[in-house]
């Protein structure tokens, strides 16, 4: 007997739904960004959608067709924004590249992805006029400005003004309807192994990304907030925001290219932003510029910080002296990207404070739309009792299957159940389902056959006052085969010695994890989504001979 089948709309999973939805019902809030130019921009998400068709209308002028690339080189900005919606919207694909790569890995990019329109703002200018010789499949170059900014000469032939393209089209046009199943934007992995790796998002994974991450167990985003997305929007899609912020209705800030944390304060201060997003070394700036003229935040109440882990001291600063609620999370290009968020379980309300903030310093549990496992290297799943470290495996509606441009599958087994993404972390899990990061697999540090997480060592160096940014890493060492090595830079104008620093790591890890050496540097390497290059710090610590 057939089964019953249900007797609802058949309406596709659509990015134009969101923005669409956005402009209906919630058409006169405020899109607010920080232009290249120097001005203040204001419109509305009624102005975005009328101008993100106008945009859609002409890439067709310019002959794009269903699944051609559009690439950008571009901040947090209104135009970005309507170029987001403008090409998915419209059977194209955006794709977002990261400026903060080297000039051969973004051309690299851009011609794996086959990319046929690159927009890009005015601060990049420089950076496509040496790209483009390069660029073989690129046939249009827009600039994201207007007429008035367009410079006087250019090495690029027939560049194209973005405010003329849209200004030149009616906005009579109709967003279509497709398979949800459709491409709708490509991201490429850091690639700090090998050439990066493409992301092709679906629209049914994106859209119901963005509803998991609006949940109240993740982002609890609504249209009370004002949201100002950090992360750039060349990151992971500025971890959905774009998406997200549209699905709730809610007044979003950009920041283009001000990030320093004297803009970013004033900014969340004039707009009044209630939430934001970001990376720890964002925040590090921020903290700063805040803590040295003693000033507060008036309505910013709540944060998710992740790309990387957020050390402890950061989370407890941002808590107990400003009152903005810190949400750690983990997630990854390859996950649209969230996989992770730390909120508390309604039994976790009568544990005391401090067994509370253990549990928020983990990067957090599920969100509906991906399951996660740990496992050893044969595959076979490891328990969740807070204990067994594993590797982290992960699958869900918004987890990649394979990579662009690439044949063979990354997926593995879990006890012989097929479809599983690696996500090349180590973890534990505890009985309620809190995972915690203990390290990536290539940077544990492996003394003596028992394994250091790097970022515990991390975590306590971060808790000392003098201390601004560290790095744990592995050292060759004669016996025990490496041994931890920590590198520090310290706060302007502080003093710290190796003795002094050593000695803050007794009582709060075992003796034998504590590191070997210190070496104290002016900076440390950063990838360009803002993470430390651990690779890079290996091998310029490559020599180092630690202490007998």
């Amino acid at each position: 007997m057939p089964a019953l089948m249900g007797q609802m709309m058949q309406m596709p999973l659509l990015i134009s739904s969101l923005i669409r939805h956005a402009a209906r019902h919630a058409g006169d809030t405020e899109i607010v960004s920080k232009r290249v130019e120097g001005d203040v921009h204001r419109t509305t998400w009624a102005g975005i959608e009328e101008r993100s068709r106008r945009f859609a209308q002409a890439m067709a002028r310019l002959g794009c067709g269903a699944g051609d690339r559009v690439a950008t080189l571009a901040w947090n900005g209104y135009r970005h924004l309507e170029i987001y919606y403008g090409t998915s919207g419209s059977q194209l694909v955006c794709h977002t590249i990261n400026p903060r790569l080297f000039p051969e890995q973004i051309a690299w990019i851009a011609n794996d992805a086959g990319d046929r329109v690159l927009c890009f703002d005015l601060t990049f200018l420089p950076l496509v006029e040496k790209l483009a010789p390069h660029l073989g499949g690129v046939q249009h170059y827009v600039l994201m400005t207007d007429r008035a900014h367009m410079p006087a000469s250019s090495a690029i032939a027939n560049l194209l003004c973005y405010e003329e393209l849209v200004d030149a089209e009616d906005g009579r046009y109709t967003w279509p309807e497709f398979d949800e199943n459709t491409a709708s934007s490509i991201c490429y992995t850091s690639g700090t192994t090998g050439h990066p790796k493409g992301a092709v998002y679906s629209h049914r994974s994106s859209v119901l990304h963005a509803y998991g991450s609006a949940l109240p167990d993740a982002m609890d985003c609504s249209a009370a907030d004002v949201v100002l997305p950090v992360v750039p929007m060349f990151h992971v899609n500025a971890w959905g925001l774009p998406y997200s912020t549209a699905l709730v209705g809610c007044k979003l800030v950009l920041p283009g290219p001000h990030l320093d944390g004297k803009s970013l304060y004033e900014l969340f201060e004039a707009e009044r932003v209630t939430f934001s997003a970001g990376v720890p070394t964002v925040w590090l700036g921020l903290l700063t510029y805040v803590q040295s003229n003693d000033l507060k935040f008036s309505t910013f109440r709540r944060t998710v910080i992740g790309g990387s882990a957020c050390p402890p001291a950061m989370m407890k600063t941002l808590q107990e002296r400003f009152s903005v609620e810190v949400i750690h999370a983990w997630g990854m290009t390859e996950l649209s990207p969230l996989g992770t968020l730390s909120k508390l379980k309604a039994k976790h309300g009568a544990l005391p404070r401090e067994e509370q903030q253990r549990l928020l310093e983990k990067q957090g549990r599920v969100v509906y739309g991906i399951d996660m496992a740990i496992i050893d290297d044969d595959g076979h799943a490891l328990p969740w009792d807070a204990k067994a470290s594993g590797n982290l495996v992960v699958r869900g509606p918004w987890v990649i299957g394979s990579y662009f441009n690439r044949p063979e599958s990354p997926l593995v087994s879990v006890d012989g159940e097929p479809g599983w993404f690696p996500t090349g972390d180590v973890a534990t899990i505890d009985a309620d389902g809190f995972m915690q990061i203990t390290d990536r697999s290539k940077d544990v540090i492996k003394s003596g056959g028992e394994w250091i997480s790097s970022i515990d060592l991390e975590n306590i160096a971060m808790a000392h006052p003098a201390v601004h940014e560290a790095a744990a890493i592995a050292a060759r060492h004669p016996k025990w085969d490496e041994r931890p090595l920590l590198v520090v830079v310290r706060k302007p104008g502080a003093s710290l010695t190796r003795e002094e620093l050593l000695a803050f790591y007794e009582g709060r890890i075992a003796k034998w994890q504590i590191p070997d050496d210190v070496a104290f540097v002016d900076e440390l390497p950063h990838t360009a989504t803002g993470k430390i290059q651990k690779l890079k710090l290996r091998e310029l610590f490559r020599d180092h001979r630690l202490p007998a």
